[in-house]
């Protein structure tokens, strides 16, 4: 296995590179993003063959910004793509806001809480860009029931989860009150720890890491 890092190691090679002027945020989210539509295709290729189904779960920072270039990557495919936001545009990281705006010339943006069952129908795909490796508080609330619903409602057809499961912390692999679960987990330069300590092996599914042009 390869080197598996934190989250604030992860943090800091990003920051790095940005700052060095070798490449830009947005760049890495682009990237990030096909990444993700990549591995899925890869992982079921009859996906890649015809239109599907998919619903993108965005969150407020910038892994929701993944989540976002995800969604118009497949719509671009020809994919019907519903997106819902947890959290308020407006405060979006600068980069991630951008994606934002370049989906919402697609397609809507639904807010996430008050749209429960978001599952209804079950996608053919459903991409979990919530949180990433960010997140250090539990779920609560709506967030924290919508979890619960995604877990009850399995299986779905295909469940991709950008970076890690929204709920898992990146370090330590323990749930933060509820987690949203993969059957893939697409993340990015190197593997977490929290895939593979605690609950990650069993949330995060099978765990693709896939180069953005990092060092």
């Amino acid at each position: 296995m390869t080197e598996l890092l934190t989250a604030a190691q992860m943090r800091a090679i990003e920051t790095a590179a940005i700052e060095s002027g070798s490449v830009t945020g947005l760049e890495l989210m682009e990237r990030a993003g096909r990444g993700v539509v990549e591995a899925v295709f890869e992982e079921w290729p009859e996906l890649a063959k015809t239109s599907h189904r998919a619903v993108v779960l965005c969150g407020p920072g910038n892994n929701g910004g993944d989540g976002f270039v995800v969604a118009r990557l497949l719509k671009e495919w020809g994919w019907e793509v519903e997106v819902f936001l947890y959290g308020d545009p407006d405060k979006l990281p600068p980069d991630a806001r951008v994606n934002y705006e370049r989906w919402g010339e697609m397609g809507e943006v639904k807010p996430l809480l008050g749209n429960s069952p978001i599952y209804d129908p079950l996608p053919d795909l459903s991409v979990d860009a919530l949180f990433g490796t960010g997140l250090e508080r539990p779920l609560r609330g709506e967030l924290f029931e919508i979890a619960k619903d995604a877990m009850n409602c399995r299986p779905f057809w295909c469940e991709v989860a950008v970076d890690i499961p929204s709920g898992l912390h990146a370090d330590t692999g323990r749930i933060l009150g509820a987690a949203f679960p993969a059957e893939l987990s697409v993340t990015f330069h190197r593997a977490k720890l929290g895939h593979y300590l605690e609950n990650g092996p069993e949330l995060c599914g099978k765990v693709v890491v896939k180069d953005i042009g990092l060092k």
